[in-house]
This record gives C-alpha cells, structure tokens and sequence, in this order.
C-alpha cells in the first residue's frame, strides 16, 4: 500500500518532534515479524514490495519581520517584544508556519536552584575567596547582582550527571558583563569582577522547551578573577570562548580609580590586582556535573576581545576588538582544539572604496609566536616600564615612534629584549608600531559562514578614529554602522614572506549594504536617530548554517529599542525578530542548530532602561535618545525588572528541527 499525504505529514511530524514513528494502519505486527524472519513454505503469490516513503526534509526557513514598537503600545517597548514568525518550506512544496516566542530563565536577581536542593542569586557577585560582594550603600547589604548578562553557549555533553533532569541535559554557560549601579545610583562599571555561571537545563524531549534545574557559579579565583566579560562564542570542541575587553593601560594604571576599585572589591586591597592579568581569551569547559572550570590564554594577544570566532579548521581565531583605534587580529593555534600556543598577526587595510562604510584589501603583519605559559609568566613578572616607554607629547626623539592609541597620540619604543612581551602585553601599541591598521572603532561580533568561506565582523559605530585616517583608514560611513563581509582564503603569506599555516585567512572586507546602518538628519517622531527599519549600531552577530541566516544584535544608542535582526545571505532579506526592553541592549547571542533534534536562537538583554538623556542644571530633561519616552517608560521598566537592576537570560523558541 501506498501512504496518504496526511500519513506522510503525520510521520514528518513526527520526526520533527522526536515522538516514535509507529506503524500505520494495515501494517500488524505479525505480518512485520514474518517478513524478518523467513520462511520454508514458498506462498503462491509474492507481492511487489512497496516503496517506504522518504518524508520531507526541510529545504528553507523564511522569516516574517515583526513591526517596531510605539508609543500606541507602550508596554511593549518597557519589555521583550516578539511578534515575528517562522515558515518552513519542505522538499515536497508543503509549508508550515510557526510563531516565535520569548522565553526567560530568570531574570537576574532571582534566587533559582543550585542543584543541591537550595537556591542562589542568579548573577551574583563573589571576590576572590568565594565569598559574595555586598553593596554597602544598600541599608540591607544586599549582594551585588548583575543587570548585564551577555555571552552564552549552549550545548551538551555525551554523559551528563546532573540530578532532577526528567528529559534531555542541555549546558548553557552565561557570562555576566558588569553591573550598571549601585543601589545609591552611582556607577559600578568594571568595578566589580565578572561573574560567569554553568546553567544545567532540562530540555523537554517532545517540545524542546528548556527549563533551569541547576545554576553554578564558576570559581574564577585561578585566574584572578574576570574583568568585563562581553560577547563570547561556542568553540568547535564545545567549549566556551569568553572574552575581557577593555584591557586596563598598565601604564597608566596608578591613577586608574575604577581599576583599583575592581581590585578592592575583588581582593580587598586596591592595589592589589595586577593589568596584565586581563584583556585575554578565557575559556570554560563545562563539567558532566553542570560545573565548570577555567583557563585563560595569555597568547592571544592583550586587546579588548570581543565574541572570537574559531574556523573550521579548529585553529584559526578570528577576533572581534571593541577598542578606539582597534584592530582586526587574527591567531593560528599550533593544534587544533588548543589554544595554549601558536602565532598571532595583525591586518594591515589597503583602502579600495570610503562610501558607505568602505571595503579594502587585507595584508598580513606577524606580532609573534608564543604560549600561553610563557605570556602569563611575563605578565606574572614584568610592569609596563620594564616593557616599553610611552610619552604622550613629542619627545623629539628619533627612537619613539608615533601611533594611534585609544582616541590619542602615543610616541612609543620598545624596550630592548621585550619584543615578545610587548606584542602579547601591549598588543594595541606593538600592533601599530610594526605597520597594522589600528584605525577600527567599536569591532564587535565576528562569526563565519562555512560553506561560502566568509567571515562577517560588526562595526558597531563608525566613528572618527575609522575616517580621520589616524589607523591607516578612512572611510565614510554611518555613524549607526555596519556588518562587513571577510572573505576567505589559503595560500597566504605574512610581512615577512612566510606562508602562513591557514586556509582561513581574510584577504578582503567590506561592509555589507543590507546591514549598514542609516543616520537620520533628525530625531524622528520616537526619537529614533538612525532608521528604524535598517540595522544600527550591530554588536552580537551568529551564523546558522543550515538557516544560511546570519542574525545579528544591536548595541545602540541611536534606536530607542534595540533589535534582533535575521539576515539571509542568499534572498538578501532583512527581518526583525524581536525587540529588547527601550534602553537595553540585545546580548548573548548564539544560533543552535541542532541540540538533540532542535534548533534554538539564544537572546539575553543587559541594562532596561538605561536612558540617554541630556538635562539642564536644575536636573530637567531638555533632549536625547529617550527624552520623548522616558517618562511613560521608566515606571513600567522599573516594574518589570526589579528597579532597573534585573534583567534576562533566554532563548527564542518556536523554531522547527532542522534536519
């Protein structure tokens, strides 16, 4: 017999959501016992067996934009908006719709299980001993909590042990950037050390639907703590690749407060906290347990890492660097799955276009060759005099040379003898002193697209030090800036003449027109200052390559809500997907497509409500970003996520499995 479409569908179905594939009417479980067994007796009649019907696969996935929100609807800009959906499109021509949804974890400041039948405080802080860091200006000393979770991986291990879990164990690992005040109101950024937690998940094997049933803080005490955790990404072997960006200037670090604030709440003592211990690749390996342990890799270069994307080949980093007169950097590991060694190289940009965000060539330029051990043990020894001179007026000495530094001039020499210590520690100065382009603003996001061998890096915000030319660039483009396309290849050689050991080198970039932002002339009726419709200021970015979608978070400050777009590199379609509470930021990105048959978009926010506001003396607004919304908001912001100092960790849902 043949089957119906509605049995065919029936079965797809299914196969979707993992339920077992039973035997269709007409089909009895002894006449299926027989045909396996064989049999003496020869029948008189042999029928033609019938072809088993291959159900459908899924060939594409189309998403619907959602509209922003308005004023019209005011609650939904004070929380995380979805009104998008998704329909997939089956090799038999069938479609089927689904609608996406929002679903949280916890909102940050809950108290939520710790696995051994209490509870802890969901992005709480702890110092160097373990031990929770209070707020004191808080009558009740309270622990500091984090309103500012950003990077997250979710995965799984082959056999998990962690109790309570009913279906499947799926790991999530979440990584906590800053806190934004404290209870009196004033800033706490960077002083406090970054909290990072294993989250166990029970993932319903039906649905797919995600619950928390355990939250593990890291010890980071073996590390000396973590400092601003920002984007992060899953590595090919399933780890977590984290980040701290920002790197503190070791030179100037006597007269840096906020650093010696972090180091008094982390060690109890200001002066105790060490630079050179920060602005590195922190990696976590999540334990069958739902623990997790902690390494950090000294050899990656000291730079404000921001959401490294390894290649394929399991050994090539691509990395983001969210600095004023950053760089592009790239490092080729020694082995693959090992980070522990290998040789670092900084882009140099041959400018071909300067419209709307530019495109140039890529060269090449070999900082070093190291690992990790030998790095941390200079950074364990050395201070910033014993590595190189900085001056920031014109010594009128032929031995400095000038380079861009952070927005200003340096004139810079290097010590003798401190050639490797300068290019692993003063990565920034060493990279523009041996000729690389350190003239990138606010590089964000990179992840990469496999099949088409191109990688993609955000530009948050193109500003003055990417088109005053003071890096060796000099584009013309938004200030809402754009996502730029990498193209990939083998077969190159560095400054030196030396082939380098990679067939995933950038050799070109360019920003991709789909995603470059749009300044308004302005404010519109919002208050907007970039269009709404387009992406602007992108910062989270991951590819989903059986979507053959690149979706891509905003970090900006020229939108009112910020967005979660998706992006089809083939259609060349644009949709919004979702929109963050007005004030926010949309982190933690990571497209998953497959954990045991389901595929998931994971979307956390950071900082509701956090208003861009210009007031005059008597403290009255007078514009900015948020003027026009502020006061319908604030109240319903401060209501949905504990005062303004919450925010959430979760996911997308509603997708369908992607086999």
């Amino acid at each position: 017999m043949t089957e119906s479409f509605d049995a065919s569908r029936r079965r797809l179905i299914k196969y979707l959501t993992g339920a077992p594939l039973l035997p269709l009417a007409g089909g009895s479980a002894a006449s299926m016992l027989l045909s396996a067994c064989g049999s003496t007796e020869t029948p008189a009649t042999v029928p033609a067996p019938t072809p088993t019907p291959v159900p459908p696969t899924l060939a594409s996935v189309t998403f619907t934009s959602m509209a922003a929100p308005s004023l019209a609807d005011a609650a939904k800009m004070a929380t995380t908006t979805v009104g998008s959906s998704l329909t997939a499109n089956f090799s038999d021509g069938s479609k089927q719709a689904y609608a996406l949804k929002y679903e949280t974890f916890f909102i940050t400041g809950a108290q939520v299980p710790n696995g051994s039948g209490g509870t802890i405080l969901s992005g709480g802080y702890y110092d160097i001993n373990n031990k929770p860091i209070l707020d004191t200006t808080d009558a009740g000393k309270r622990q500091f909590f984090s309103d500012c979770p950003d990077g997250t991986s979710l995965l799984k291990l082959d056999n998990p042990a962690v109790a309570g879990v009913t279906g499947n164990t799926v790991f999530a690992v979440v990584q906590f950037e800053y806190t934004t005040r404290n209870v009196k109101g004033d800033s706490m950024y960077g002083m406090l050390p970054s909290p990072i937690a294993v989250l166990t998940l029970d993932q319903d094997k039906t649905t797919g639907a995600l619950k928390l049933v355990k939250y593990h803080n890291v010890d980071t005490s073996g590390v000396n703590g973590l400092w601003i955790t920002c984007g992060a990404s899953r590595s090919p072997w399933n780890t977590h690749l984290s980040s701290e960006e920002y790197e503190p200037d070791a030179t100037t670090i006597a007269t840096n407060a906020q650093f010696q604030n972090f180091s008094q709440n982390l060690y109890g003592d200001a002066a105790k906290a060490n630079p050179y211990h920060y602005g590195h690749l922190p990696e976590i390996t999540v334990n069958p347990d739902g623990t997790g342990s902690i390494k950090k890799h000294y050899c990656m270069g000291r730079i404000s890492h921001e959401l490294v994307q390894v290649m394929p080949d399991e050994r090539t980093a691509l990395m983001g660097d969210d600095a004023t007169n950053g760089g592009l950097f790239m490092f080729v590991a020694d082995k693959a799955r090992d980070l522990s060694s290998g040789t670092l190289y900084v882009a140099k940009w041959a400018q071909k276009t300067t419209e709307n965000g530019g495109s140039a060539d890529l060269a090449w330029i070999k900082l070093g060759k190291a690992t990790s051990a030998e790095i941390k043990a200079l950074a364990d020894t050395l201070k910033a005099a014993d590595i190189i001179s900085v001056k920031t007026t014109d010594p009128a000495d032929a031995s400095y040379t000038k380079i861009p530094f952070s927005g200003k001039t340096n004139w810079v020499k290097v010590l003798p003898g401190q050639e490797k210590a300068a290019a692993f520690l003063e990565t920034h100065r060493y990279a523009a002193l041996k000729g690389g382009s350190m003239g990138f603003t606010k590089m964000e996001g990179t992840t990469v697209n496999a099949k088409d061998k191109i990688a993609y890096s955000a530009i948050s915000y193109i500003a003055t030090a990417m088109t005053n030319g003071s890096g060796g660039i000099a584009v013309k483009g938004p200030n809402a800036g754009a996502v730029y396309a990498l193209n990939l290849k083998g077969g190159q050689k560095d400054d030196t003449g030396a082939a380098i050991d990679s067939e995933w080198v950038p050799v070109d970039m360019g920003a991709v027109a789909a995603l470059t932002g749009e300044d308004l002339a302005a404010p519109d009726a919002l208050g907007n200052l970039a269009n709404p419709e387009k992406v602007a200021n992108p910062d989270n970015i991951k590819f989903s390559e059986k979507l053959r979608t690149l979706f891509v978070g905003e970090d900006s400050g020229l939108h009112v809500n910020n967005f979660l777009w998706a992006y089809n590199v083939d259609t060349k379609t644009l949709t919004r997907l979702l929109s963050t509470p007005s004030g926010a930021e949309s982190t933690g990105l990571h497209a998953v497509d497959d954990i045991n048959g389901f595929a998931y978009i994971m979307s956390n926010f950071q900082h509701p409500g956090d208003w861009e506001l210009t007031k005059d003396a008597s403290g009255n607004v007078t514009g900015g970003l948020h003027s026009k919304v502020v006061t319908t908001l604030d109240p319903l912001i401060r209501a949905n996520y504990r005062d303004r100092f919450g925010a959430a960790v979760g996911y997308l849902t509603g997708l369908p499995a992607l086999k």
